[in-house]
């Protein structure tokens, strides 16, 4: 079976089992507590020597890496991922961008207030951080109010990456009700079959 070394509070990590749930492919998680360091140690170092979750063990024995590599490794031949070429290359285009614009700005400031309880501390970096945070989701906003979903008119890992942090940005001190038709996409993910919320437990 596939295992899943994972945070539960985890974006990144909820991305990998949201697609797994949907796909019906199970796997065993374990808890990985980055807060406690447990991400740091000669152990976990030897799965992924960039010392951060998600990291996927493969049936093979194989270890895989960062979130939006599994989310395409998983996604090929599935109805998750286009087979059309310019598709593909924009669910890639989208995955760059949540990496580098989006969850940066919008899951930096979760984590500092959420999991290390820092607003006070962290408050003038978290205003530095909003302000890109608002320009990224400004980009989708603009982008859903002519789409459904990001890529094709239809549900696709560029979605499943986008939502993870997107739909708890309001954890971070982001106000989503000036974006409309981000909150309407969050629904319609919240509506495909077999989804889990980002809290459930395996």
């Amino acid at each position: 079976m596939l295992k899943l070394y994972d945070f539960l509070p985890s974006g990144n990590g909820y991305k990998v089992r949201l697609l797994l749930t949907q796909l019906g492919i199970p796997f065993e998680r374990v808890e990985i507590n980055i807060l406690k360091g447990e991400s740091r140690t000669p152990e976990f170092l030897k799965k992924n020597s960039n010392g951060r979750i998600p990291v996927l063990q493969l049936e093979s024995g194989d270890f895989l890496a960062e979130s939006n590599a599994i989310l395409f490794y998983f996604s090929e031949d599935t109805e998750f991922l286009p087979a059309d070429k310019l598709l593909r290359a924009r669910v890639l285009q989208w995955l760059f961008f949540e990496q580098y614009s989006h969850e940066p700005n919008i899951a930096t400031p979760r984590f500092w207030i959420t999991e290390l309880g820092k607003a006070d501390e962290y408050r003038e970096a978290i205003e530095q951080k909003r302000q890109a945070g608002y320009a990224a989701l400004g980009v989708m906003e603009q982008h859903l109010t002519q789409q459904k979903f990001f890529v094709g008119d239809r549900y696709s890992i560029a979605d499943i990456g986008l939502f993870a942090y997107t739909h708890v940005a309001d954890e971070g001190g982001f106000d989503l009700s000036r974006f409309p038709a981000i909150q309407a996409w969050i629904e319609r993910v919240k509506a495909q079959p077999n989804y889990i919320p980002i809290t459930q437990q395996f």
